[in-house]
């Protein structure tokens, strides 16, 4: 008989109706959990056959506080994994926290350090985190943190540049972007990169082919029906986010087109997903489980007092 695979928080929370820190709160036996909310997530929890993967409470060294700006983020969610798996190893449990995307308060209490995957860590945020000595690691795919501040994050304009690259290397040479928030420094940085594989291959910079929009599917389909509505459509698109793709593959099929016999797309993130596209998408792999993993051997050597070292990469993949 085939082994089951593995439930996660996600899948609990999505059937409960409740959102993942919820969940974890019932795991970590919260008292801020309604009575009703935990004998539904503990039932869940029980005939799913979650299995935690920590060691023995009287085996651990201590709580890593996780905290996240986005419960519903499947971006989140692949960080999260790793967190999970090094701590575990490490002999540390985790307690996820939630925090409002630009709230100066953090709900850090009682843990040996904490890891924040947040979109821009404040100026406020930081100088409570100091003002408590608590160790922590920023893990941030959006913004950039002050070089002073321990980071773990991906190489925005390498993956601009790796994927453009690619479309170039098919023969494309009229090339779109879709960028995410244009005041978004990953944004930028994944332009910049872009335009750059454009120079270093002599192609000319056209601004009509580059847009911007929300990091969802519906701004990649709306940003790519603008673009293959012009006179002289783009051959292939590259898309700030795999989200984002998938608004572009559906603009294409709107338009009756083929990828990628008529035009090419290639997200960014490898999401999970991207295998189950129509065609599977081409995208440049943004290694999130790797990410938390490095953020907690960061973490635990900041609270053996040891200097930190954190290396960031970004591949493309198709």
């Amino acid at each position: 008989m085939p082994q089951r695979e593995r439930v996660t928080l996600a899948e609990i929370a999505r059937t409960a109706g409740v959102s993942i820190a919820t969940v974890s709160r019932v795991l970590n036996g919260h008292t801020e959990v309604s009575e009703s909310t935990r004998v539904v997530v503990q039932r869940l929890l029980e005939e799913q056959g979650y299995r935690r993967r920590t060691t023995h409470r009287r085996d651990q060294r201590g709580l890593i506080e996780l905290v996240i700006s986005e419960v519903d983020c499947g971006w989140c969610l692949g960080v999260m994994a790793g967190v999970e798996e090094i701590a575990a190893t490490a002999g540390y449990g985790v307690v996820l926290s939630t925090v409002q995307q630009r709230s100066d308060s953090l709900p850090v209490s009682g843990s040996q350090g904490v890891i924040l995957v947040v979109c821009g860590l404040t100026g406020e945020q930081r100088a409570e985190l100091d003002r408590r000595k608590v160790p922590y690691v920023v893990v941030d795919g959006v913004s950039h943190p002050p070089v002073d501040v321990p980071s773990v994050g991906v190489t925005d304009w390498a993956g601009g540049y790796s994927a453009t690259q690619h479309l170039i290397e098919l023969g494309h040479r009229r090339i779109a972007a879709i960028g995410g928030p244009e005041q978004l420094l990953c944004t930028r940085a994944r332009v910049a990169g872009y335009r750059a594989a454009l120079r270093a291959a002599g192609l000319p910079l056209d601004g009509e082919l580059v847009r911007y929009a929300e990091f969802r599917h519906d701004g990649g389909l709306e940003a790519a029906r603008s673009l293959l509505e012009l006179a002289d459509p783009p051959t292939a698109v590259f898309a700030g986010n795999d989200e984002q793709a998938t608004g572009v593959l559906e603009a294409v099929r709107q338009r009756e087109l083929r990828v990628p016999g008529d035009i090419s797309v290639v997200g960014f993130d490898d999401r999970s997903f991207a295998q189950w596209t129509a065609p599977p998408l081409t995208t440049v792999r943004q290694p999130l489980h790797e990410m938390g993993a490095a953020a907690v051997r960061t973490l635990l050597r900041l609270v053996e007092g040891q200097r930190p070292d954190v290396p960031g990469s970004s591949s493309p993949r198709s």
